[in-house]
């Protein structure tokens, strides 16, 4: 891998356990569910991080988004002041389709073993 791709995964690295961090303080509570920094994926740049989410128990996960959407000028500024980079990226923060796919197909397993016994 070369040094700019190592970077650049170290640099997501390092954003996914910030936001992870300052999530958890600002924006779960009993109604949001367990919020979770999957993964960050930067550009080579570095000037962008698309922040991927998954969100359990929460009755509306497009509304927490929503919520963090809001409050994505702060979160920068706040990232900002704990990781020193030369630019602070611009943040897009998705819902993760992995973990809901995963667990959907984990019950059709089960359905299908007890349909076969």
């Amino acid at each position: 891998m070369s040094e700019k791709g190592l970077r650049t995964r170290r640099v997501a690295e390092l954003v996914r356990a910030e936001l992870s961090r300052l999530l958890i303080t600002e924006f779960q509570d009993d109604a949001s569910g367990l919020l979770t920094v999957t993964r960050v994926e930067m550009t080579p740049d570095l000037l962008t991080a698309r922040v991927f989410l998954s969100v359990f128990g929460a009755p509306d996960p497009a509304a927490l988004l929503d919520r963090i959407e809001r409050a994505k000028g702060g979160l920068r500024r706040a990232l900002a002041s704990r990781i020193e980079l030369k630019y602070n990226p611009e943040l897009f923060f998705v819902l993760d389709p992995g973990p809901g796919h995963q667990d959907r197909i984990d019950q059709l397993i089960e359905e299908t073993k007890r349909h076969g016994r």
